[in-house]
C-alpha cells in the first residue's frame, strides 16, 4: 500500500503565537497577495479572501455578487486552537493542511504541513505551503506600521521575455530591487516546462506586476518599441545600486520635464528608464 505524501514548509515570525494565529485567520484578506494567478475561482470576481472562525468554518473567496452572497469554498476548518494549531480539509482536492504556531524567543515558528492521501489529488491545496512563508511573514513584519487595507495590483502589468528568465529575475531583484513574490527559481535556465508551461516568475514594483517569461525564438534587433518607465523612492541610491549590480548605464541621471531620470540596459539588452517617485505613490 502506498503511503500518504507529506510536504511542509516553515518560517520564523517576529510576533507571538496568539498574534500570529489571529493575523493569519482574521487578517487573511490583508496578507493574501493579489496577483494574476493567486485565486482558485474567477480572479476577476474575487473581492475578499476570508477565514471563518471555529471548527466547521470556511476558508473561501468572496465573489462580487453581494446580493446572492456567492462564495467559492476552498476548505473547511477541522481544528481551531488559537495560538497553537489550525487545520482544514481542502474543498478543491484531497489535501489536508495543518498549521502549527510554536513559540520561539521573541516570536513564532509557523509550520505548514500538507498531507495528500495515497491516490489523492493535489489541485492547488499545497499552494499554501509555498506562499505562506513569504506572504504571511511579510505581513507580520509590517502590520503594526501600515494601514490595514487591501492593496490590489495596478491595472497595467508588464511581461518581459528573457533567454535566461531565472537568471534575469535574480538580477532584476538584486540590481533593480524589484520584489519577488516567491522564492526565485534555480536550476537549468530556461527552466523545464511543466503542465502549465514555463514556471511562473513574478516580481513587484510598488503595486505593479512584472512577469518574467521565457523568450520564444531569437531576440530581434532593431528599434525598441517598449521601454518600461519605473518610479523609485530614491533615484540616486537606485542608480548607484543598478550600476554596482552590473547594469549598462545608457544615460546618467539628468533632468527631464517634470522630474529627473536615468536610462539603463539589463544584461540581455532590455532598456529601462527610472525616475524619481512622488511621496504619494504606492
Amino acid at each position: 500500500m502506498t503511503d500518504a505524501h507529506v510536504v511542509s514548509s516553515a518560517v520564523e515570525l517576529t510576533v507571538d503565537p496568539v498574534t500570529a494565529f489571529t493575523a493569519f485567520t482574521d487578517e487573511m484578506d490583508l496578507w493574501w497577495v493579489r496577483g494574476p494567478i493567486n485565486f482558485w475561482s474567477d480572479g476577476g470576481r474575487v473581492v475578499e479572501v476570508r477565514c471563518e472562525r471555529g471548527v466547521g468554518g470556511r476558508v473561501m473567496e468572496v465573489l462580487d455578487d453581494a446580493v446572492a452572497g456567492e462564495v467559492f469554498e476552498l476548505a473547511r476548518i477541522t481544528v481551531w486552537e488559537p495560538g497553537a494549531r489550525l487545520a482544514w480539509a481542502s474543498s478543491v482536492d484531497d489535501v489536508e493542511t495543518e498549521i502549527r504556531f510554536d513559540p520561539l524567543d521573541g516570536g513564532t515558528r509557523l509550520t505548514v504541513e500538507h498531507r495528500i492521501p495515497a491516490g489523492g489529488r493535489d489541485k492547488g491545496g499545497t499552494a499554501w505551503g509555498r506562499v505562506v512563508p513569504t506572504w504571511f511573514a511579510a505581513w507580520c513584519a509590517k502590520r503594526d506600521r501600515v494601514p490595514h487595507e487591501q492593496i490590489d495590483i495596478a491595472r497595467l502589468s508588464l511581461g518581459i521575455s528573457y533567454a535566461r528568465p531565472a537568471a534575469a529575475a535574480r538580477w532584476l531583484a538584486q540590481a533593480f530591487g524589484f520584489e519577488p513574490m516567491s522564492d526565485l527559481p534555480v536550476g537549468p535556465d530556461p527552466l523545464p516546462e511543466g503542465e502549465h508551461g514555463h514556471p511562473w516568475i513574478e516580481l513587484r514594483v510598488g503595486n505593479a506586476v512584472l512577469n518574467v517569461f521565457k523568450l520564444d525564438g531569437e531576440r530581434t534587433e532593431g528599434a525598441r518599441t517598449h521601454v518600461p518607465w519605473v518610479y523609485v523612492d530614491d533615484l540616486e541610491a537606485h542608480f548607484a545600486r543598478a550600476k554596482g549590480g552590473g547594469a549598462t548605464i545608457v544615460e546618467e541621471i539628468h533632468p527631464y520635464p517634470g522630474s529627473s531620470v536615468y536610462v539603463t540596459d539589463d544584461p540581455e539588452g532590455n532598456r529601462w528608464i527610472f525616475s524619481q517617485a512622488r511621496p504619494t505613490m504606492r
